[in-house]
């Protein structure tokens, strides 16, 4: 049987401190990524969020929001290690919007979720 590891509070917080790289796949080759977890007041702020929008407009809202958190990601990772640099506010904001969301769902944690909902 494996021993099961728990997280200390001390190596949580310290996720904020590290720079994580991954790679990943797109159309045949490799793209290697680097972002940093956030704290609170990291994170980005959602304004203009009312009751009396759209949904449409509810839905784009939330995707510049979760957009601008992995941006921020990215960017706090760079500015700690910035030999590892591949993307940018510039790069990020010229890349497929496809590409945008593997990489997004990557860093999120989520590509696995992705993948069992909403297959091709």
């Amino acid at each position: 049987m494996t021993e099961k590891e728990t997280w200390s509070m001390e190596d949580l917080m310290n996720l904020t401190d590290e720079v994580q790289t991954d790679e990943m796949d797109y159309r045949g080759k490799t793209l290697s990524i680097q972002f940093c977890e956030l704290t609170e007041s990291e994170e980005p702020k959602m304004k203009g969020l009312n009751d009396a929008m759209t949904e449409e407009e509810k839905m784009e809202l939330y995707q510049k929001i979760g957009s601008d958190r992995c941006l921020k990601m990215i960017e706090k990772a760079n500015s700690k290690n910035p030999e590892g640099e591949t993307l940018n506010a510039v790069t990020w904001a010229a890349l497929p919007t496809t590409l945008r969301y593997q990489i997004a769902n990557k860093i999120l944690g989520v590509e696995g979720e992705v993948k069992e909902n909403f297959t091709l």
